[in-house]
């Protein structure tokens, strides 16, 4: 099948996989919620391909996301909701719609300004089913993430800083709230909410500065195991474990191993 497949091969495959007499027992139990987890990781192993620039495997873990897409338009399928043409055609003319300057002769100036021009189409599109300013963000979305929707939807109609001023403010405000909880002694209730005042308020003052959060954040991650693996093999090189080391000889291996990069 090497170089011959189509995307009616991937969908006929998933047919059989499905097929209650002769399908796979553990694909043919499966509905879109137990498949949802799979769908939500196989899009994060698509972006920890990207960022180790490893194209080889970006080509297989893409190829596991499209098949996620396949299994749910299936799952509708089956249950006369729509399948794997409509998603398509949907697509294909939401693209469509939303470049007029492409496919309808329009002419922007740049990218930013199709930005604003794709989302003046997308409030287009929502003004003729009215509701909330924030709908549309989903609630299964990393919570840094989500947390910038909202903050970007709420913006749209008005509610929003003129600049990084407010938000810096905001920061400085909640930190000084979580910091009094603490030093009462509050329940863990009263901390927890203090402390997600705290970080939405960063996520906020982080947008305002151009950054999506969860990317730095995320590179954040990379950059502290990267340099605690170091620390670690530091340890070993000493003959001790992280564990068997005190805080002063790990922070000097961690600023010896900051100073390296």
């Amino acid at each position: 099948m090497t170089g011959s497949a189509t995307i009616e091969t991937l969908l006929e495959i998933m047919v059989r996989l499905r097929d209650p007499q002769h399908g796979c027992p553990w694909d043919q139990q499966q509905d879109f919620r137990t498949i949802a987890p799979y769908t939500l990781e196989e899009a994060y192993e698509v972006v920890d391909a990207i960022d180790r620039e490893d194209m080889d495997d970006l080509q297989d873990e893409l190829g596991d996301l499209l098949f996620q897409v396949v299994y749910h338009a299936q799952m509708a399928s089956e249950a006369g909701r729509f399948d794997f043409s409509h998603v398509l055609n949907g697509i294909c003319d939401k693209m469509v719609r939303r470049h007029p300057h492409v496919f309808a002769g329009e002419t922007v100036a740049d990218a930013e300004a199709q930005t604003r021009a794709w989302e003046r189409h997308k409030e287009a599109e929502r003004s003729q089913d009215p509701g909330s300013a924030l709908e549309g963000v989903p609630l299964a979305l990393p919570a840094l993430t989500r947390a910038c929707k909202l903050q970007k939807k709420a913006a749209r109609v008005g509610f929003d800083w003129p600049d990084s001023r407010g938000p810096a403010a905001k920061v400085e405000e909640e930190l000084r709230e979580l910091r009094s909880e603490i030093t009462a002694n509050r329940d863990q209730g009263a901390l927890a909410e203090e402390a997600g005042d705290l970080l939405f308020a960063v996520v906020n003052l982080v947008r305002h500065a151009g950054i999506d959060p969860e990317t730095a954040l995320h590179q954040a991650n990379r950059k502290f195991a990267r340099r605690f693996q170091r620390v670690e093999a530091r340890c070993r090189e000493a003959g001790h474990s992280v564990s068997g080391a005190d805080l002063e000889t790990l922070d000097g291996y961690w600023e010896q191993v900051k100073r390296e990069e």
